[in-house]
């Protein structure tokens, strides 16, 4: 049985076939970078802002040729694959421009849809339209990195807007007729059970389709690197992001469950490197401890 509803198969279900994920960079920032809203980015997030493992160059076209090149040898010859816009702040430029790229990598044949990844700060009525637009065409799914809904860690890790703010993005969206995709960290520095437990009854009062719950890595190069944390265990991490489940609504899709951190960048906790062993434990973890998703889902909504 399944436990969770898991993106592999609501993808089936929807495009009736296998679908891969094709990460591409752009060469955006993020407005919490270059002065914008803040400066130095958010202290997790790597030189190559979350994209360490994304295609890079000038030419979209050659990016997504270079990244099906990559995957080739082990999908179908009958799949089809999602173009992510993953690193730094996807929308964070000019309506041109991002008319520009997003209509390149649509248009390509067996592009099936869009990923896009972004900030609900950089959510604006003319981006929308043009979202609103692109859906109308392939489906669009728009990524809004929350992490976590207490306010203090936002300062903390710095996130550089308010709650107010996603929510007004996610309502924008949605009223766009866009879906939604919703990133959280567990293991942010100081949070407890409760902080998590919180951030996703907030998350499940709004009108979203998929989360990517995502341990938090401490990579090279970040301000995280330099603080005095410790990383969650293998046990604790099982353990919260079961009681995640649990809370989440029963058919919101769950794109993530834990993530790639960059072996050469990695500096903590070394037990996620083998990602493989860790989605077995983590499989058995849930089935041992009869964790369903939605178990203990109780529905709310934001006044």
């Amino acid at each position: 049985m399944e436990r969770y509803r898991t993106l592999n198969s609501y993808l089936k279900k929807r495009f009736g076939k296998k679908i891969y994920k094709l990460a591409v960079d752009v060469g955006f920032t993020c407005p919490n970078r270059d002065g914008t809203a803040g400066v130095g980015g958010c202290i997790f997030c790597s030189a190559a802002g979350s994209g360490d493992f994304a295609e890079s160059g000038e030419d979209i076209h050659q990016q997504l040729t270079a990244a099906k090149a990559r995957v080739r040898a082990k999908v179908p010859d009958d799949c089809g694959y999602i173009c992510y816009f993953q690193s730094f702040t996807n929308t964070y430029a000019p309506v041109d421009r991002l008319r520009e790229l997003f209509f390149a990598a649509i248009e390509e044949p067996d592009i099936t849809a869009l990923s896009i990844a972004t900030r609900p700060d950089c959510i604006s009525p003319e981006n929308t339209a043009l979202l609103q637009e692109l859906n109308h065409i392939k489906p669009v799914f728009v990524e809004l990195g929350l992490q976590t809904s207490n306010e203090d860690t936002a300062l903390l890790i710095n996130r550089c807007y308010p709650n107010s703010v996603f929510t007004a993005a996610v309502n924008r969206l949605r009223a766009a007729g866009i879906e939604v995709i919703v990133h959280v960290i567990l293991g942010l520095p100081g949070e407890t059970e409760e902080d998590v437990l919180n951030t996703i009854q907030f998350i499940s009062s709004h009108d979203i389709q998929g989360i990517k719950l995502q341990l938090l890595h401490v990579l090279k190069g970040t301000r995280l690197a330099q603080m005095d944390y410790t990383p969650l265990t293998q046990e604790e991490y099982f353990d919260l992001l079961g009681k995640c489940l649990e809370h989440l609504p029963p058919d919101m899709v769950i794109h993530r469950l834990t993530g790639d951190g960059d072996k050469r960048i990695l500096l903590a906790p070394l037990w996620s490197a083998d990602k493989h062993r860790v989605l077995n434990g983590l499989n058995r973890y849930l089935e041992d401890h009869d964790i369903i998703q939605g178990k203990h889902f109780i529905p709310t909504s934001l006044p």
